[in-house]
């Protein structure tokens, strides 16, 4: 496994040599690896020839600086559990390297898509995300790439990126990992106590009820209105949405904070 940090290693990596490569694959992550970044690996690993994963804490998508700065970094717990996993090559490049004339002038706009939920609650967030994952598309010449379907908004503005700007990525996507309690894998979960993992299983809970509510051919009014009754009983939590996305499939999605942690989550109508 080869650790690169600049573009031009990543050239001489062989990485964006035409042909010779076989198909290539990248898993973008930000770092702090966790069960749900190995999924995403192996799935990359059985469909190409060529694995690069990218770790870079992109600035242009956090619109609060104290998050930025809270991000866990652990470049060397990171590189030790991707060494077993079959990676060819991890790319992690500074911000300089990834903006060498600072904050670009010009981004990728994530348009109506990107302002309803998850946008709403963070502006510029997506933005941001898919200015950096078209630059590493396009540093990697990657032919698939690989996201989790925890972040559902994220994956359908990718796809809608993909396909609008004729970018010749297939993108995949890779069912939620959760830890046996039913909490979706996330780097942030580090952050809760214990007592606060508990208030948070709340979350996985609601969702599960909306998708047993919609299993039972009731309408997703009433199936909403049962996820959203099952977050308001726990005071110790502050929702910031459950709400339908409009997708294919469509999706129900979730925000919430619990103390200065705020976690993600969806179910897709039909799924457990």
């Amino acid at each position: 496994m080869r650790v690169v940090t600049t573009a031009a290693e990543l050239d001489a990596a062989g990485l964006r040599a035409d042909g010779t490569a076989g198909r290539r694959g990248v898993v973008m992550t930000m770092g702090a690896l966790h069960e749900g970044h190995v999924a995403l690996i192996r799935a990359a690993r059985e469909a190409c020839d060529q694995v690069v994963v990218t770790i870079f804490v992109n600035p242009l998508q956090f619109n609060d600086p104290a998050d930025l700065e809270r991000y866990p970094r652990d470049l060397d717990a990171d590189l030790a559990l991707l060494e077993p996993l079959g990676v060819d090559a991890v790319f992690a490049p500074t911000v300089d390297e990834v903006y060498p004339a600072g904050t670009p002038e010009v981004t990728v706009a994530s348009g109506r898509l990107g302002e309803i939920l998850e946008g709403e609650y963070r502006p510029g967030h997506f933005d941001g995300m898919l200015t950096v994952v078209l630059k590493l598309l396009l540093l990697t010449r990657a032919d698939a790439a690989f996201f989790g379907q925890k972040d559902a908004q994220q994956l359908l503005l990718v796809e809608r990126m993909v396909a609008d700007l004729n970018v010749p990525t297939t993108i995949h996507g890779v069912p939620t990992v959760r830890d046996a309690d039913g909490l979706a894998l996330s780097s942030r979960n580090r952050f809760l106590t214990t007592e606060q993992r508990g208030v948070a299983l709340a979350l996985p809970r609601a969702l599960h009820a909306v998708g047993e509510v919609l299993r039972e051919g009731r309408p997703m009014d009433e199936a909403l209105a049962t996820g959203r009754a099952v977050l308001d009983a726990e005071p110790r939590l502050a929702v910031d949405y459950l709400d339908l996305l409009q997708s294919e499939p469509p999706v129900i999605a979730a925000a919430i904070r619990v103390g200065e942690t705020r976690l993600i989550d969806n179910v897709r109508p039909g799924a457990s």
